[in-house]
């Protein structure tokens, strides 16, 4: 009698946990952001939920769907405190609100929540940092003033991520600057702390590079795989590097990292043919097109890459819809927990079984 009970209230305690499970499942809502007929795209999120980008090449911050233009250029990265820095005219540019701080001929990729800011720019007496064909130097800095991160050998390196410890991450290009059988410059995922680098290595391939980095110090980006016909996206804690894999493709990259752990990029699908926005929960990968209303992908939306994750794990990055002729449009996918309604029978239907199995078994000890 008790083998059954046990087995009973086992059974029960699964559907219990089944229609838990359920109800904190998480639903994405999809907002289409910019100007319709024109290209944008949305590279960076708050924990606010303040969007920044570009619309029409012009950059741009969405509050909700009400976009403020910023003037011409792109923003790359917005701060809590809706600081953001990207490109103005050829310059790295700081935005305080609509004012703007020109940080010189550069590259600004990111901001923290402290104000540091981190890119590129040109090194000694090597032209304009904004065409990447020139030498450049990864740079951090604290209000105008720079400071040249260095390499690890190599003629170039290139800062895309701070977290709020000033930790730096992007990549650089090793001593000697070759490249790899496949003509791609053999550079390694690089995190700074100061001017000390550390080389993060490679999932066994010639190259890799960072991407995005949390408060924890974890690295999201890409690297070849061994034999160098296949790049996948990466995550480094410390020096260990981890496959995150793909969609079936070939390639995948994690382009950005919450401090929740939570990884978003882009990922071919099975066949090579098409690239398809990615979330990743550790190292399980999920298609974000799979969260949407048939209604929207019959509408011709297909999003193709994300950018960033918030903490929030708000999602922004590109959509395109080739019934609409849209190459490019930016897009947020917002995160909210919504229980179905049959959850709640489900859930009560479980704790009015375990109620009843109880009060039964305690009748016949009883009787017994």
């Amino acid at each position: 009698m008790n083998d059954k009970f046990h087995t009973l209230t086992l059974l029960a305690l699964v559907v219990l946990l089944a229609s838990a499970n359920q109800a904190n499942a998480t639903a994405y809502e999809l907002t289409i952001l910019g100007m319709s007929g024109v290209d944008s795209a949305a590279y960076a999120i708050n924990n606010s939920g303040q969007v920044a980008g570009m619309n029409n090449y012009r950059a741009t911050v969405w509050n909700g769907t009400t976009a403020t233009d910023l003037g011409s250029g792109y923003v790359f990265a917005i701060s809590n405190n809706g600081q953001m820095v990207g490109q103005s005219n050829g310059y790295a540019t700081l935005w305080n609100g609509t004012s703007t701080t020109n940080l010189g001929v550069a590259y600004a990729t990111a901001i923290n929540n402290t104000g540091q800011v981190s890119g590129w720019s040109s090194a000694p007496d090597f032209g304009n940092a904004y065409y990447s064909v020139h030498t450049v130097h990864a740079t951090i800095w604290n209000g105008t003033t720079a400071t040249d991160l260095g390499t690890l050998g190599g003629m170039s390196s290139y800062a895309t991520a701070i977290n709020d410890k000033g930790q730096v991450a992007g990549w650089s290009y090793l001593t000697g600057n070759h490249s790899n059988i496949n003509g791609w410059p053999i550079t390694h995922a690089t995190i700074w702390n100061g001017t000390t680098l550390t080389d993060l290595g490679t999932l066994g391939g010639a190259t890799s590079e960072a991407n995005a980095m949390n408060n924890d110090g974890q690295v999201a980006g890409k690297s070849f795989i061994v034999g160098d016909r296949a790049e996948h996206a990466t995550l480094w804690s410390g020096t260990t590097a981890t496959d995150l894999g793909t969609l079936g493709g070939d390639f995948s990259e994690a382009k950005a990292i919450n401090n929740v752990g939570q990884m978003a990029g882009k990922s071919l699908i099975a066949g090579n043919g098409n690239w398809h926005a990615a979330l990743w929960n550790g190292t399980t990968i999920t298609d974000l097109n799979s969260f949407l209303d048939v209604s929207v992908v019959n509408a011709g939306w297909v999003l193709n890459e994300a950018y960033k994750i918030n903490d929030n794990g708000w999602i922004v990055g590109n959509a395109s819809n080739h019934l609409l002729g849209i190459s490019s449009n930016a897009f947020l996918m917002s995160v909210a927990a919504v229980p179905e309604p049959e959850t709640y029978t489900i859930f009560l239907a479980g704790l009015c079984l375990i109620g009843f199995m109880a009060r039964r078994k305690k009748l016949k000890d009883d009787m017994a």
